[in-house]
């Protein structure tokens, strides 16, 4: 049986996968797209029940659809997210196809185009477009063995508090997910441990605009690369609640005990790096940074905004902080659950092409990579800072589907 032949093949029906998918079809290319389970999988089963995206509607969204079913101002649920996505490709009439894996990627042998291998049957494309997003496979760091009594989960794998077992919860990560959950298990009664590394906090919201819009007037979203030490650094931003700043501080008010980074394990005790007030400190300065520079933009613009004199009120340290716990015995502290809040790998072991540096990352420059008719959409700092969010995907698809349109002509 002959393959079947595709201009532009997307692999990923994600926020990327149909971003990808409305740019081709407005340049005229004949695509498909193939994901492997259903449309915005990751959103369906790999969230929190209680979750909300991070960004108000008006700006977590692409720019040809409204989210139907909230406010501009409002933050969608994940149940809203997926329907958004759903009825995109409704609207759209994207060309998906669920519940087919793609197995492998290889150059073709007489080195025109891609041959493609699937769960339901082989493929020709003149160009790959890797939209699978950066939330691939869950990083758990090899620190604590499995233990009798000690369950423990990636992030993707929490849904609610009573899910877990009776006992303490200990969260490694205080980045968005991790600060989120860390504070509904302690909302739900629990004794929770929150171990906080080097982050990123800004205001939700100040001088009456959400610091989405704060990051879009002053340039941050549109930074090509991230500052220098600073690749690594998570930020800790929530839309719960309807959205507040994140405060490690008033967490710690509520019952949370704070520490410093997790660093090894030994007879059922856990220890932690004395770094805690320097993670807490930093995330003050990035707090009070974007507050400044927010300021000096009123000014040079002239704006009529409201002054927010008490965002800058920072509390004093707690107990937690000035006398960090270093060791923490799991099984004395009543520690039954490990959550780890610690990110994810990139998986592209069925991309078998030219596509990599030495140490197996996508080569590419904004997303078009050293290989032609290989594309990547969706990663963090594809092009920008913004590019791993759904309206950042979307400009990011709009510059490849331009990119493969020139390459046709």
């Amino acid at each position: 049986m002959s393959a079947e032949q595709i201009d532009t093949l997307v692999v990923g029906g994600g926020q990327a996968g149909l971003a990808m998918s409305e740019h081709l079809s407005t340049q005229g290319i004949h695509h498909v797209v193939l994901e492997r389970n259903r449309i915005a999988e990751r959103w369906r089963v790999e969230r929190w029940a209680s979750l909300v995206a991070n960004g108000p509607a008006w700006h977590d969204r692409f720019p040809s659809k409204e989210f139907a079913d909230c406010g501009p101002d409002d933050f969608p649920t994940k149940d809203s997210v997926v329907a958004y996505f759903e009825e995109f490709v409704t609207e759209k009439n994207v060309p998906i196809r669920c519940g087919v894996e793609v197995h492998k990627v290889t150059k073709a042998s007489d080195g025109h185009g891609f041959d493609v291998s699937t769960s339901h049957g082989d493929m020709h494309a003149r160009n790959v477009v890797a939209a699978t997003g950066p939330f691939q496979n869950p990083a758990i760091p090899p620190v604590v063995p499995a233990q009798d009594g000690l369950h423990q989960i990636h992030s993707t794998a929490y849904r609610r508090p009573d899910a877990l077992p009776e006992g303490g919860v200990l969260v490694v990560g205080a980045g968005s997910s991790g600060s989120q959950i860390a504070e509904e298990l302690r909302a739900s009664g629990r004794d929770v441990y929150l171990s906080v590394g080097a982050h990123d906090r800004p205001p939700r919201r100040y001088r009456g605009k959400d610091f989405v819009w704060w990051l879009g007037v002053l340039g941050k979203w549109q930074m090509k690369s991230p500052p220098v030490g600073a690749e690594h650094v998570t930020i800790a931003v929530s839309g719960a609640n309807g959205g507040r700043t994140v405060d490690f501080r008033r967490f710690a008010a509520n019952g949370i005990t704070l520490l410093g980074m997790t660093q090894s394990f030994v007879d059922g005790t856990l220890r932690f790096a004395p770094d805690l007030a320097g993670n807490i400190a930093q995330g003050d300065a990035n707090y009070l940074s974007v507050l400044d520079e927010a300021d000096a933009y009123v000014a040079r613009e002239g704006l009529d905004l409201p002054l927010d004199p008490d965002a800058r009120d920072i509390g004093p340290d707690p107990d937690c902080v000035t006398t960090p716990v270093l060791a923490l015995d799991l099984a004395a502290a009543g520690i039954t659950t490990l959550i780890w809040a610690t990110g994810f790998t990139q998986d592209f072991a069925w991309l078998d092409v030219d596509a990599f540096d030495a140490d197996g990352k996508p080569a590419h420059q904004d997303g078009v990579s050293k290989e032609p008719g290989i594309y990547f959409l969706g990663l963090p700092w594809l092009s920008m800072r913004g590019s791993s969010f759904i309206w950042g995907v979307w400009v990011d698809a709009k510059n490849l589907a331009g990119h493969i349109a020139q390459s046709r002509r």
